[in-house]
């Protein structure tokens, strides 16, 4: 009897043993991150969370990424995820749309910005399509950010900064600094030239799917006189990612910082209510920029 117990006491330490120090290590090293990084990653709901992914015991690979997306819900919220290798590819290879623009006979411009993920290049390239299309004078703008899930936001910003003041225009607030963000500096990220600013009305469309960088873009215009948006409530992802590269080729998208707009809100997890809700926000925007010109020509 006394033998049987002690071979099932060696079995259960070789399984133990088994579930693999580099599972182990796994969590260890992504529990340091958050740590160290994660917006939320301070008082008794963090110290829980980290001691619970300390104290498991994964067996595989598989359980360990699970560790480490519950816990990084408490230390950077929902914008915190875990990319593996296989998706980084499927992301890299995934195509991204141009912006559009259209003139319309009022002389206002529609601007549609689509998500961005490209390279240097392409943020380029994506500034420069509204940029070059624009001309220096318009009676009003719309800007419209439905569907703009996000990616890199200084593409967006740039391509409609001629609309902005160079002031400053957003705020990022993490655990270890706050950072200010103006055109100029948002034209050296992307090395856009800076263009002169068109002084007009600008209305910014919304729906459920603005998020993340798109909702970066439309809180550089919050607290602007001459702006107003239009749609639905956005999708409540306007803080800052950072992404933290893991053992086995994953990557861990780390909530590290919350935006702030010009009017000193801070905006994080809940969604960004329009001034206008309504359904059919393009053409309620038309309307209040045609009235607008209406006004001045009287």
């Amino acid at each position: 009897m006394r033998k049987t117990i002690i071979i099932l006491f060696m079995f259960i330490a070789s399984l133990m043993a088994s579930c693999g120090d580099s599972n182990t290590q796994y969590v260890k090293k992504a529990v340091r991150i958050m740590d160290k990084n994660g917006i939320y990653a301070q008082g008794p709901q963090w110290e829980k969370a980290k001691s619970e992914a300390l104290d498991a015991h994964p067996c595989t690979l598989e359980e360990a990424q699970e560790t480490v997306i519950k816990a990084g819900k408490v230390a950077g919220g929902k914008h915190t995820f875990l990319m593996t290798s296989n998706e980084i590819k499927v992301n890299n290879d995934s195509s991204w749309e141009m912006p559009t623009v259209e003139l319309l006979e009022e002389g206002i411009a529609v601007i549609k910005l689509p998500p961005f993920s490209g390279n240097d290049d392409d943020g380029i390239n994506y500034a420069n399509t509204v940029l070059g299309t624009i001309p220096d004078a318009l009676d009003g703008a719309i800007i419209d950010l439905r569907g703009n899930r996000g990616g890199n936001m200084y593409p967006m910003i740039s391509a409609v900064h001629r609309f902005l003041p160079n002031d400053i225009i957003l705020r990022l607030r993490t655990r270890k600094y706050n950072m200010e963000i103006n055109v100029d500096y948002v034209n050296r990220v992307t090395k856009v030239e800076r263009q002169s600013t068109i002084d007009c009305p600008v209305a910014i469309l919304t729906d459920e799917w603005t998020g993340s960088s798109g909702e970066a873009v439309l809180l550089c215009f919050r607290g602007l006189g001459n702006t107003r948006t239009f749609g639905s409530p956005t999708a409540g992802y306007a803080s800052c990612n950072q992404p933290f590269n893991l053992p086995d080729g994953s990557q861990f998208v780390l909530t590290t910082g919350a935006d702030i707009a010009r009017t000193g809100e801070v905006f994080c997890d809940d969604p960004i209510q329009p001034d206008v809700l309504t359904e059919t926000p393009l053409d309620d925007a038309l309307e209040w920029l045609i009235s607008i010109g209406i006004q001045k020509s009287r």
